[in-house]
């Protein structure tokens, strides 16, 4: 698949000059899968169904799940909310709500008085007669949020929200960092409900109090993850686990993940992964600050499954760095890698920052032709990424059946200008790694 550098000037010439007889938007290419499909037209957005609030003195403590009610958040505003559960505490009722207009890691368990009592719309009633009366009701909340489950079935989100609809821990202490949970995690029974869950940084093992995993730590004689350090440089170390082979710290591993991340699989066999654990280090020992997972076997070419960087080491450019380092592993696989599908809005723009400041980085720096298959060859990226990142870019088109980029310089510089920063840089010459030999499993 040849692909020709235009200036912007030069494409209107043409488009000019072909007097209109090619619609070039007639076929092109989509974001995600990179398949080429028809335009369509942009479809319309559902009306939530308008309810008011009732009387003040119609209103019956306590109040149901499913009411929506406006609450105040920590910025001190009344926001609207919807009333997930309640519970009994001390013969007083606690609400855990969902804030309509927030990300779900911001629902949390309020007292009464952080409810605006005159905002209170009732569920709408089930008729045991309707069969559709519960799907209204959930249907009434289901398109309010944008939580990024897209790719779900109606079934399928039902089930997630049902499973995973309250937090059931309030914070974890990890070395010396506490952090409050953004998600349900299925942790066993037993620590439901927990307030704080403290974990061991070194092999992960958690614990309901700080002196159990204080006298855990004691006998602690690894102060590091398992499995093979296959980098290092400048405090940064990065670890390779095999699933198979240290199953309980992958287990706990996903466990303390599910807590950051609001995923459709709640658990899977670690088996048929491989975990890359990024490690700050120091005289104390190597200190996770996230990770990725990529399957040992993947006939899609994926090179990354899940990652995460920890709430307090965000902000430093890791998240970047991980991104970066999958395709240093893919470059030495000579295989070109894909993350796995679908993506997160959030995972998205990261993946677009990468693919856009790398691909322009190569355009800006080259003269003369290239092709797509070119640039998938010295970047391991794959050729759909490739051209849904320029299409988002508007710097390619299609025409008369070949991908044309128009790389003007000052198009190149304004966009690479405006993705940010690298992040921290990986160095590939510290990498010291071989390919998973899938024959040995």
């Amino acid at each position: 698949m040849a692909v020709r550098r235009t200036s912007r000037a030069q494409q209107k010439a043409r488009k000019s000059g072909s007097a209109g007889k090619e619609n070039v938007a007639a076929e092109k290419v989509d974001n995600e899968s990179g398949q080429q499909t028809a335009p369509a037209p942009p479809a319309a957005a559902q009306p939530l169904v308008e309810r008011t609030p009732i009387p003040r003195e119609d209103v019956i403590l306590p109040l149901e799940p499913y009411t929506l009610v406006s609450c105040q958040w920590r910025d001190d505003k009344m926001h609207p909310a919807r009333i997930v559960d309640r519970r009994e505490v001390n013969g007083e009722y606690q609400y855990y709500v969902h804030y309509r207009k927030l990300n779900r890691r911001m629902d949390e368990w309020v007292s009464v008085d952080k409810l605006d009592l005159d905002t209170v719309i009732p569920p709408e009633p089930i008729d045991p007669n309707d069969p559709k009366s519960k799907k209204r009701r959930y249907e009434d909340h289901s398109e309010e949020e944008g939580e990024g489950h897209e790719a779900f079935d109606e079934q399928e989100l039902r089930h997630h929200e049902e499973v995973t609809k309250v937090k059931n821990i309030g914070k974890i202490e990890l070395g010396r960092y506490q952090m409050d949970t953004w998600y349900f995690s299925p942790l066993p029974q037993e620590y439901n409900g927990v307030n704080t869950l403290y974990f061991c940084e070194y092999d992960l093992a958690f614990f309901k109090k700080r002196d159990e995993m204080l006298r855990h730590l004691k006998k602690v004689r690894n102060l590091h993850p398992p499995g093979a350090e296959i980098y290092r440089h400048k405090g940064i170390s990065m670890f390779e686990i095999d699933g198979r082979r240290e199953k309980e710290y992958c287990q706990n591993l996903c466990y303390l993940a599910k807590l950051f991340l609001d995923h459709k699989t709640l658990t899977y066999d670690v088996d048929f992964f491989l975990f890359y654990v990024m490690c700050e280090c120091d005289e104390r020992g190597a200190h996770i600050t996230g990770y990725f997972s990529k399957e040992k076997y993947s006939e899609e070419g994926r090179n990354l499954a899940c990652i995460l960087t920890l709430p307090a080491y965000q902000r430093r450019g890791y998240g970047k760095f991980l991104i970066s380092f999958s395709y240093e592993l893919s470059k030495i696989e000579k295989k070109v890698g894909t993350p796995e599908r679908p993506l997160s809005d959030l995972g998205l723009v990261s993946y677009r920052g990468y693919w856009t400041r790398t691909l322009l980085t190569i355009l800006k720096e080259m003269e003369g032709p290239v092709s797509i298959k070119e640039l998938s060859e010295m970047t391991m990226i794959k050729p759909e990424d490739i051209i849904s990142t320029l299409q988002h870019l508007k710097m390619i088109q299609y025409i008369k059946g070949q991908h044309v980029i128009c790389a003007a310089p000052h198009a190149v510089e304004a966009h690479l200008k405006a993705c940010g920063s690298p992040g921290l840089p990986v160095e590939p010459s510290k990498i010291i790694w071989t390919p998973h030999d899938h024959s040995k499993d």
